[in-house]
Protein backbone atom coordinates (compact mmCIF):
# COMPACT_ATOMS: atom_id res chain seq x y z
CA UNK A 1 0.00 0.00 0.00
CA UNK A 2 1.54 3.21 -1.12
CA UNK A 3 1.26 6.26 1.11
CA UNK A 4 -1.88 7.62 -1.12
CA UNK A 5 -3.91 4.99 0.26
CA UNK A 6 -3.20 5.64 4.00
CA UNK A 7 -3.50 9.20 3.53
CA UNK A 8 -6.87 8.68 2.05
CA UNK A 9 -7.86 6.90 5.09
CA UNK A 10 -6.76 9.42 7.55
CA UNK A 11 -9.06 10.94 9.83
CA UNK A 12 -7.69 13.83 9.21
CA UNK A 13 -10.90 16.33 10.45
CA UNK A 14 -10.90 14.83 13.61
CA UNK A 15 -7.39 15.17 14.11
CA UNK A 16 -7.65 18.77 13.23
CA UNK A 17 -10.77 19.19 15.17
CA UNK A 18 -8.58 17.48 18.25
CA UNK A 19 -6.04 19.84 17.71
CA UNK A 20 -8.33 23.07 18.03
CA UNK A 21 -9.97 21.56 21.42
CA UNK A 22 -7.66 20.00 22.75
CA UNK A 23 -7.70 20.44 26.73
CA UNK A 24 -4.17 21.20 29.31
CA UNK A 25 -4.46 17.87 30.73
CA UNK A 26 -4.54 16.52 27.30
CA UNK A 27 -1.27 18.02 26.36
CA UNK A 28 0.44 17.51 29.40
CA UNK A 29 -0.47 13.72 28.66
CA UNK A 30 0.98 13.69 25.15
CA UNK A 31 3.86 15.39 25.95
CA UNK A 32 5.12 12.88 28.40
CA UNK A 33 5.18 10.31 26.76
CA UNK A 34 8.01 8.52 24.92
CA UNK A 35 6.53 7.41 21.34
CA UNK A 36 3.89 9.77 20.24
CA UNK A 37 0.77 8.72 18.22
CA UNK A 38 -0.89 11.15 15.73
CA UNK A 39 -3.58 12.07 18.52
CA UNK A 40 -0.48 13.61 20.57
CA UNK A 41 0.91 15.28 18.17
CA UNK A 42 -2.39 16.83 17.43
CA UNK A 43 -2.23 18.04 20.80
CA UNK A 44 0.95 19.57 20.82
CA UNK A 45 0.17 21.64 17.66
CA UNK A 46 -3.20 22.54 19.78
CA UNK A 47 -4.00 26.59 20.80
CA UNK A 48 -3.70 25.45 24.47
CA UNK A 49 -0.45 23.80 24.37
CA UNK A 50 0.88 27.36 22.68
CA UNK A 51 0.30 28.34 26.45
CA UNK A 52 2.95 25.67 27.38
CA UNK A 53 5.87 26.53 24.62
CA UNK A 54 8.22 27.54 26.82
CA UNK A 55 7.83 24.12 28.29
CA UNK A 56 7.60 22.28 25.00
CA UNK A 57 10.86 24.01 23.76
CA UNK A 58 13.69 22.70 27.00
CA UNK A 59 11.91 19.70 25.96
CA UNK A 60 12.88 19.91 22.54
CA UNK A 61 15.82 21.42 22.84
CA UNK A 62 17.23 18.53 25.62
CA UNK A 63 16.02 16.06 23.33
CA UNK A 64 17.68 17.66 19.95
CA UNK A 65 21.08 17.58 21.24
CA UNK A 66 20.53 13.83 22.97
CA UNK A 67 20.04 12.85 19.14
CA UNK A 68 22.09 15.30 17.19
CA UNK A 69 24.46 16.87 19.71
CA UNK A 70 25.56 20.34 19.57
CA UNK A 71 26.08 20.75 15.72
CA UNK A 72 24.08 22.28 12.73
CA UNK A 73 24.59 21.03 9.54
CA UNK A 74 24.72 23.76 6.58
CA UNK A 75 23.50 23.55 3.12
CA UNK A 76 22.63 25.91 0.08
CA UNK A 77 20.48 25.88 -2.90
CA UNK A 78 21.65 26.05 -6.37
CA UNK A 79 19.34 26.97 -9.07
CA UNK A 80 20.13 25.52 -11.94
CA UNK A 81 17.10 26.77 -14.39
CA UNK A 82 13.48 29.19 -13.85
CA UNK A 83 11.73 27.18 -16.93
CA UNK A 84 9.03 25.93 -15.90
CA UNK A 85 5.51 24.23 -17.48
CA UNK A 86 3.72 24.24 -14.70
CA UNK A 87 1.29 27.53 -13.65
CA UNK A 88 0.97 27.55 -9.97
CA UNK A 89 -0.04 30.71 -8.66
CA UNK A 90 2.46 30.75 -5.45
CA UNK A 91 5.54 30.42 -7.58
CA UNK A 92 7.67 33.03 -9.27
CA UNK A 93 8.45 30.45 -11.58
CA UNK A 94 4.59 29.34 -12.77
CA UNK A 95 4.57 28.90 -16.44
CA UNK A 96 2.95 32.29 -17.57
CA UNK A 97 4.97 35.00 -15.27
CA UNK A 98 6.19 37.24 -17.22
CA UNK A 99 10.03 36.75 -15.88
CA UNK A 100 13.48 36.81 -16.74
CA UNK A 101 14.44 32.71 -17.47
CA UNK A 102 17.69 31.34 -17.97
CA UNK A 103 19.42 27.72 -18.06
CA UNK A 104 22.59 27.73 -16.99
CA UNK A 105 25.18 25.25 -18.83
CA UNK A 106 27.43 22.52 -17.20
CA UNK A 107 30.28 25.06 -17.41
CA UNK A 108 28.27 27.55 -15.70
CA UNK A 109 27.02 25.30 -12.79
CA UNK A 110 30.68 24.16 -12.09
CA UNK A 111 31.36 28.24 -11.70
CA UNK A 112 28.23 28.41 -9.41
CA UNK A 113 29.28 25.23 -7.46
CA UNK A 114 33.04 26.66 -6.86
CA UNK A 115 31.58 29.69 -5.79
CA UNK A 116 29.92 27.86 -2.98
CA UNK A 117 32.36 25.33 -2.27
CA UNK A 118 35.09 28.36 -1.73
CA UNK A 119 32.81 30.04 1.18
CA UNK A 120 32.65 26.59 2.90
CA UNK A 121 29.41 24.35 1.69
CA UNK A 122 30.26 21.01 0.89
CA UNK A 123 26.41 20.50 1.10
CA UNK A 124 24.30 21.45 -2.03
CA UNK A 125 20.97 21.12 -3.16
CA UNK A 126 20.26 21.42 -6.99
CA UNK A 127 17.00 23.34 -7.93
CA UNK A 128 15.07 23.30 -11.16
CA UNK A 129 11.87 24.31 -12.25
CA UNK A 130 10.09 21.65 -14.12
CA UNK A 131 10.41 22.03 -17.72
CA UNK A 132 11.64 18.63 -19.49
CA UNK A 133 12.83 20.70 -22.67
CA UNK A 134 15.28 22.74 -20.63
CA UNK A 135 16.11 20.34 -17.72
CA UNK A 136 16.07 17.03 -19.01
CA UNK A 137 17.11 14.09 -17.54
CA UNK A 138 20.84 13.83 -18.92
CA UNK A 139 21.21 17.48 -18.40
CA UNK A 140 20.26 16.70 -14.35
CA UNK A 141 22.57 13.92 -14.36
CA UNK A 142 25.46 15.70 -16.27
CA UNK A 143 25.09 18.61 -13.80
CA UNK A 144 25.44 15.65 -10.79
CA UNK A 145 28.74 13.98 -12.28
CA UNK A 146 29.95 17.09 -12.79
CA UNK A 147 29.88 18.01 -9.02
CA UNK A 148 30.26 14.64 -8.00
CA UNK A 149 33.85 14.67 -7.21
CA UNK A 150 33.81 17.72 -5.03
CA UNK A 151 30.66 17.67 -3.14
CA UNK A 152 30.38 14.52 -0.82
CA UNK A 153 26.16 15.56 -0.55
CA UNK A 154 24.15 16.39 -3.15
CA UNK A 155 20.62 16.34 -2.95
CA UNK A 156 17.77 17.61 -5.37
CA UNK A 157 14.76 19.44 -5.69
CA UNK A 158 12.88 19.19 -9.33
CA UNK A 159 10.36 17.93 -11.08
CA UNK A 160 9.00 14.12 -9.91
CA UNK A 161 10.57 11.29 -12.07
CA UNK A 162 9.87 7.52 -12.06
CA UNK A 163 11.95 5.48 -10.42
CA UNK A 164 13.49 4.09 -13.08
CA UNK A 165 14.56 8.15 -14.10
CA UNK A 166 15.68 8.59 -10.89
CA UNK A 167 18.55 6.00 -10.52
CA UNK A 168 21.09 7.20 -13.06
CA UNK A 169 20.79 10.78 -10.78
CA UNK A 170 21.59 8.10 -7.89
CA UNK A 171 24.48 6.47 -9.91
CA UNK A 172 25.32 9.69 -10.74
CA UNK A 173 26.33 10.79 -7.32
CA UNK A 174 23.14 12.45 -5.85
CA UNK A 175 22.06 11.41 -2.49
CA UNK A 176 18.76 13.22 -1.31
CA UNK A 177 15.62 14.11 -2.56
CA UNK A 178 13.46 17.05 -1.81
CA UNK A 179 9.89 16.89 -2.67
CA UNK A 180 7.44 19.73 -1.34
CA UNK A 181 3.84 18.20 -1.89
CA UNK A 182 2.55 22.08 -1.19
CA UNK A 183 -0.38 21.48 0.34
CA UNK A 184 -2.20 18.46 1.67
CA UNK A 185 -5.11 19.56 0.61
CA UNK A 186 -6.53 18.41 -2.03
CA UNK A 187 -9.59 21.07 -3.07
CA UNK A 188 -6.38 23.70 -2.60
CA UNK A 189 -4.27 21.91 -4.64
CA UNK A 190 -6.41 21.63 -7.28
CA UNK A 191 -6.88 25.24 -7.14
CA UNK A 192 -3.62 26.22 -6.97
CA UNK A 193 -2.08 24.42 -9.82
CA UNK A 194 -3.70 25.07 -13.12
CA UNK A 195 -1.82 23.58 -15.54
CA UNK A 196 1.01 21.04 -16.13
CA UNK A 197 2.08 17.29 -14.64
CA UNK A 198 2.18 19.28 -11.26
CA UNK A 199 -1.78 18.53 -11.26
CA UNK A 200 -1.54 15.19 -10.35
CA UNK A 201 -1.96 15.37 -6.34
CA UNK A 202 -1.23 11.53 -6.28
CA UNK A 203 1.38 11.25 -8.50
CA UNK A 204 3.37 13.88 -6.28
CA UNK A 205 2.26 12.52 -2.79
CA UNK A 206 4.11 9.11 -3.74
CA UNK A 207 7.32 10.85 -5.10
CA UNK A 208 9.61 10.06 -2.14
CA UNK A 209 8.79 6.52 -2.45
CA UNK A 210 10.11 6.46 -5.90
CA UNK A 211 13.16 8.31 -4.71
CA UNK A 212 13.43 5.56 -1.90
CA UNK A 213 13.35 2.82 -4.24
CA UNK A 214 15.88 4.20 -6.88
CA UNK A 215 18.44 4.13 -3.78
CA UNK A 216 18.51 8.17 -2.47
CA UNK A 217 19.75 7.96 1.02
CA UNK A 218 18.24 11.07 2.10
CA UNK A 219 14.60 12.08 1.90
CA UNK A 220 13.21 15.65 2.52
CA UNK A 221 8.90 16.28 2.60
CA UNK A 222 7.22 19.86 3.49
CA UNK A 223 3.85 21.32 2.76
CA UNK A 224 4.61 24.91 1.91
CA UNK A 225 2.71 26.92 4.92
CA UNK A 226 0.47 29.99 3.61
CA UNK A 227 -1.89 27.58 1.24
CA UNK A 228 -4.30 25.76 3.62
CA UNK A 229 -4.78 25.68 7.92
CA UNK A 230 -1.26 25.12 9.05
CA UNK A 231 -2.71 22.41 11.65
CA UNK A 232 -3.95 20.36 8.79
CA UNK A 233 -0.63 20.77 6.57
CA UNK A 234 1.60 19.49 9.70
CA UNK A 235 -0.85 16.72 10.86
CA UNK A 236 -0.75 15.35 7.51
CA UNK A 237 2.80 16.11 7.04
CA UNK A 238 3.35 14.24 10.12
CA UNK A 239 1.31 11.00 8.71
CA UNK A 240 3.69 11.31 6.02
CA UNK A 241 6.98 11.06 7.83
CA UNK A 242 5.66 8.79 10.08
CA UNK A 243 4.80 6.54 6.86
CA UNK A 244 8.07 6.99 5.41
CA UNK A 245 9.57 5.88 8.59
CA UNK A 246 7.89 2.84 8.91
CA UNK A 247 8.44 1.74 5.02
CA UNK A 248 11.47 3.87 3.87
CA UNK A 249 13.17 3.28 6.59
CA UNK A 250 17.18 2.64 5.39
CA UNK A 251 16.52 6.43 4.20
CA UNK A 252 17.41 9.50 6.43
CA UNK A 253 14.25 11.45 6.56
CA UNK A 254 14.24 15.64 7.16
CA UNK A 255 11.19 18.04 7.15
CA UNK A 256 11.32 21.40 6.20
CA UNK A 257 9.48 24.55 7.58
CA UNK A 258 9.08 27.07 4.48
CA UNK A 259 6.57 29.92 4.72
CA UNK A 260 5.11 31.32 1.71
CA UNK A 261 7.36 34.31 0.79
CA UNK A 262 6.79 37.14 -1.52
CA UNK A 263 7.38 36.46 -5.34
CA UNK A 264 6.77 37.35 -9.06
CA UNK A 265 3.00 37.19 -9.51
CA UNK A 266 1.78 39.02 -6.28
CA UNK A 267 0.47 35.82 -5.02
CA UNK A 268 -0.56 36.50 -1.37
CA UNK A 269 -0.99 33.82 1.00
CA UNK A 270 -4.44 32.69 1.86
CA UNK A 271 -3.82 31.84 5.48
CA UNK A 272 -1.41 32.90 8.01
CA UNK A 273 1.16 31.24 10.27
CA UNK A 274 2.81 33.14 13.17
CA UNK A 275 6.55 33.01 13.94
CA UNK A 276 5.22 32.09 17.46
CA UNK A 277 3.31 28.88 15.64
CA UNK A 278 6.23 28.17 13.70
CA UNK A 279 8.60 28.10 17.38
CA UNK A 280 5.40 25.32 18.37
CA UNK A 281 5.34 23.17 15.50
CA UNK A 282 9.33 22.73 15.79
CA UNK A 283 8.83 21.50 19.02
CA UNK A 284 6.11 19.34 18.03
CA UNK A 285 7.70 17.98 15.13
CA UNK A 286 10.97 17.36 17.50
CA UNK A 287 9.08 15.57 19.97
CA UNK A 288 7.17 13.82 17.59
CA UNK A 289 9.68 12.34 15.96
CA UNK A 290 12.95 12.57 17.83
CA UNK A 291 15.82 11.41 15.22
CA UNK A 292 14.00 13.22 12.09
CA UNK A 293 16.22 16.18 10.53
CA UNK A 294 14.49 19.40 10.69
CA UNK A 295 15.24 22.31 7.86
CA UNK A 296 15.25 26.17 8.05
CA UNK A 297 15.63 27.50 5.18
CA UNK A 298 16.71 31.59 4.58
CA UNK A 299 12.59 32.04 3.81
CA UNK A 300 12.76 33.19 7.59
CA UNK A 301 14.50 36.73 9.15
CA UNK A 302 18.14 36.32 10.71
CA UNK A 303 16.41 36.95 14.09
CA UNK A 304 13.14 34.48 13.99
CA UNK A 305 16.55 31.91 12.26
CA UNK A 306 18.67 32.50 15.60
CA UNK A 307 16.04 31.97 17.98
CA UNK A 308 14.38 28.65 16.55
CA UNK A 309 17.78 27.34 15.98
CA UNK A 310 17.89 25.89 19.89
CA UNK A 311 14.28 24.40 19.87
CA UNK A 312 15.14 21.73 17.66
CA UNK A 313 16.48 22.73 14.00
CA UNK A 314 19.30 20.66 12.72
CA UNK A 315 19.96 21.83 8.98
CA UNK A 316 20.06 25.38 7.97
CA UNK A 317 20.48 26.89 4.59
CA UNK A 318 22.93 30.16 4.52
CA UNK A 319 24.22 32.99 2.29
CA UNK A 320 21.03 31.39 -0.43
CA UNK A 321 20.48 32.89 -4.14
CA UNK A 322 17.14 31.37 -5.56
CA UNK A 323 17.89 32.75 -9.46
CA UNK A 324 20.54 30.45 -11.48
CA UNK A 325 23.46 32.42 -11.62
CA UNK A 326 22.40 34.49 -8.48
CA UNK A 327 26.46 33.13 -6.89
CA UNK A 328 28.53 34.59 -10.25
CA UNK A 329 26.25 35.87 -12.56
CA UNK A 330 26.49 33.19 -14.76
CA UNK A 331 23.71 33.32 -17.50
CA UNK A 332 23.35 36.82 -17.72
CA UNK A 333 24.51 37.01 -21.03
CA UNK A 334 21.40 34.05 -22.18
CA UNK A 335 18.58 36.24 -20.11
CA UNK A 336 15.31 35.42 -22.30
CA UNK A 337 11.54 35.11 -21.60
CA UNK A 338 9.92 31.68 -22.43
CA UNK A 339 6.15 31.89 -24.04
CA UNK A 340 4.68 28.57 -25.09
CA UNK A 341 7.54 26.42 -24.57
CA UNK A 342 9.79 28.80 -27.16
CA UNK A 343 12.73 30.97 -26.22
CA UNK A 344 11.57 34.90 -26.87
CA UNK A 345 14.52 37.18 -26.82
CA UNK A 346 14.53 40.13 -24.74
CA UNK A 347 13.03 43.23 -26.83
CA UNK A 348 11.42 40.46 -29.62
CA UNK A 349 7.76 41.39 -29.78
CA UNK A 350 5.50 39.66 -27.14
CA UNK A 351 2.11 40.37 -25.93
CA UNK A 352 2.33 43.53 -23.65
CA UNK A 353 0.84 41.24 -21.38
CA UNK A 354 4.10 39.26 -21.31
CA UNK A 355 6.07 41.63 -21.89
CA UNK A 356 9.12 42.82 -19.79
CA UNK A 357 12.31 45.07 -19.25
CA UNK A 358 15.73 43.46 -19.72
CA UNK A 359 17.01 46.54 -18.01
CA UNK A 360 18.03 46.19 -14.66
CA UNK A 361 17.18 43.06 -12.41
CA UNK A 362 14.14 41.24 -11.48
CA UNK A 363 12.36 42.87 -8.33
CA UNK A 364 12.56 39.50 -7.22
CA UNK A 365 16.10 38.99 -8.30
CA UNK A 366 19.01 40.22 -6.06
CA UNK A 367 21.17 42.26 -7.59
CA UNK A 368 24.79 42.13 -5.95
CA UNK A 369 27.43 43.03 -8.96
CA UNK A 370 27.69 39.53 -9.80
CA UNK A 371 23.74 39.36 -9.76
CA UNK A 372 22.68 37.06 -12.86
CA UNK A 373 19.50 39.66 -13.21
CA UNK A 374 17.27 36.49 -13.49
CA UNK A 375 13.98 36.41 -11.93
CA UNK A 376 14.15 34.26 -8.75
CA UNK A 377 11.91 31.78 -7.09
CA UNK A 378 10.82 34.26 -3.83
CA UNK A 379 12.43 36.88 -1.67
CA UNK A 380 14.49 35.65 0.97
CA UNK A 381 14.64 36.74 4.48
CA UNK A 382 17.91 36.48 6.12
CA UNK A 383 20.51 37.69 3.80
CA UNK A 384 23.38 37.58 5.53
CA UNK A 385 26.24 35.34 4.60
CA UNK A 386 27.40 32.18 5.10
CA UNK A 387 30.29 32.97 7.30
CA UNK A 388 27.97 35.16 9.33
CA UNK A 389 25.31 32.25 9.71
CA UNK A 390 28.21 30.06 10.82
CA UNK A 391 29.35 32.20 13.29
CA UNK A 392 26.03 32.89 14.75
CA UNK A 393 25.92 29.36 15.07
CA UNK A 394 28.85 29.11 17.25
CA UNK A 395 28.23 31.65 19.45
CA UNK A 396 24.72 29.81 19.95
CA UNK A 397 27.04 27.45 21.09
CA UNK A 398 27.11 25.26 18.33
CA UNK A 399 29.12 23.66 15.64
CA UNK A 400 28.23 24.50 12.04
CA UNK A 401 29.07 21.33 10.11
CA UNK A 402 29.93 21.59 6.25
CA UNK A 403 30.45 18.28 5.41
CA UNK A 404 28.60 15.02 7.41
CA UNK A 405 29.18 12.49 4.64
CA UNK A 406 31.16 10.79 1.99
CA UNK A 407 30.87 8.45 -0.83
CA UNK A 408 33.77 6.38 0.42
CA UNK A 409 32.16 5.02 3.28
CA UNK A 410 29.64 2.78 1.33
CA UNK A 411 31.94 2.07 -2.17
Amino acid sequence: MSFVAEFNSLPLESLVKRSQTAGVQAVRESMAKVKLSLADFAHLISPVAAGLLEHMGRRSHAMTQQRFGKVIRMFAPLYLSNECVNNCQYCGFSRDNPILRVTLSLEEVKREALALKEQGFRNILLVAGEHPKFVSNDYLRDCIAALHADWPGISLEVGPMEAADYRPLVEAGADGLVVYQETYDRAVYANMHTAGPKRNFDWRLETPERGYAAGFRRLGISPLYGLADWRFEAISVAAHADYLLRNCWKAQLTISLPRLRPCAGEFQPLTHMTDRDLAQLVCAFRLMFPDVGLVLSTREPAKLRDGLIPLGITIISAGSHTEPGGYTGAGREKLHQTVRGKIVELGAPVSPKLRISSEGASEWAPTPENATNATGQFQIADERSAGEVAELIRRLGYEPVWKDWDSALTA
